[in-house]
């Protein structure tokens, strides 16, 4: 009896799919748009948050204005054309009004709020940024239409403090958008409806941006989304589609460790592969892998952090 000797090949899970076909990816063309992580920190303790937020979380730390300074700087050599702020609640973070106004100077700002007591309190200090030379927009995160389900997330009274918080916005003279959560086979116009027939009831113009998420699951979760190959790149996506995807034109600057480093986008902090150096430059040249499996919501459903 004889064995016969069988060479098995490992594939490379970073780069290939378990069936060992070439994963698709993103060759960065240029900065447009550059986000900044305030932090884990949050006010609130919402079970199904992406980025793990709650308070006094620290796994991504919080941003002062000195951490945020030279990567404006660099952003701006670079021909960015917007900042935009993310989180955790930015305005938990004691700097952020600061960083605002630096940001504020150069460039056109969004920032993502939940719009409840953090940013309700500081409210004094944000209408003088109407002042500013750019414009900034806020996009609140209320998740349903239904204030009981909403609330079953945030907590108690949040659906009415963030409607408060956008009308208070709105009639100050800041440009507001929503961001809701998107049920799995749902007809996603007829709940934009119902998010524009409360803002009509709350005095905003329904003609707001409503920007639809899918559940894109807690840090560290792998999920079950399919795997997008070269081929998928190419058969489903056109050069003008994947022109669209958020890592070809945006990067997301963060602080782990004590450390500010550039991350490919808002979605893949918790996977380190996506780390792509502690400058903006650094990051310019790396091919982003489309592994992450957040990454199939942004192939299949068009799914943007921005609003470019």
């Amino acid at each position: 009896m004889t064995t016969d000797t069988i060479e098995f090949r490992q594939s490379n899970p970073w780069l290939e799919t378990a069936k060992g076909e070439k994963r698709g990816y993103i060759q960065p063309a240029k900065l447009t748009e550059l986000w900044f992580h305030t932090g884990t920190i949050c006010n609130l303790r919402c079970p199904f948050c992406l980025e793990g937020s709650k308070p006094g979380d620290t796994r991504i730390q919080a941003l002062k204005l000195d951490d945020v300074r030279p990567f404006i700087e660099e952003a701006l050599d670079l021909g960015v054309e917007q900042f935009s702020f993310t989180g955790g609640e930015p305005f938990v973070v004691k700097d952020f009004i600061k960083i605002l106004q630096l940001a504020l100077t150069h460039r056109p700002c969004l920032v993502l709020t939940n719009g409840t007591e953090p940013l309700f309190n500081r409210f004094a200090d944000v209408v003088p940024l109407l002042d500013l030379p750019h414009p900034v927009r806020f996009r609140i995160s209320i998740d349903y239409p239904d204030e009981q389900r909403h609330d079953a997330g945030r907590g108690p009274g949040n659906f009415r403090r963030a409607w408060a918080t956008m009308k208070r916005l709105h009639d100050a003279g800041f440009t507001v958008s929503v961001a809701r959560q998107r049920d799995k086979d749902e007809d996603v116009n007829a709940a934009d409806e119902q998010f524009r027939d409360l803002m009509e009831a709350h005095g905003i113009p329904r003609d707001r941006t409503i920007v639809s998420f899918p559940d894109f699951l807690t840090p560290g979760s792998t999920g079950h989304a399919p795997e997008i190959t070269e081929s998928c790149m190419t058969t489903y996506h056109t050069e003008e589609t994947r022109a669209d995807f958020m890592c070809n034109y945006s990067k997301m600057v963060l602080k782990k460790n004590g450390r500010m480093r550039v991350y490919a986008c808002t979605l893949v902090d918790d996977d380190e592969r996506y780390d792509l150096g502690g400058t903006l430059s650094d990051s310019m040249n790396a091919r982003i892998v489309l592994t992450h499996h957040r990454c199939f919501s942004c192939f299949a459903y068009g799914a943007s952090c921005s609003e470019k």
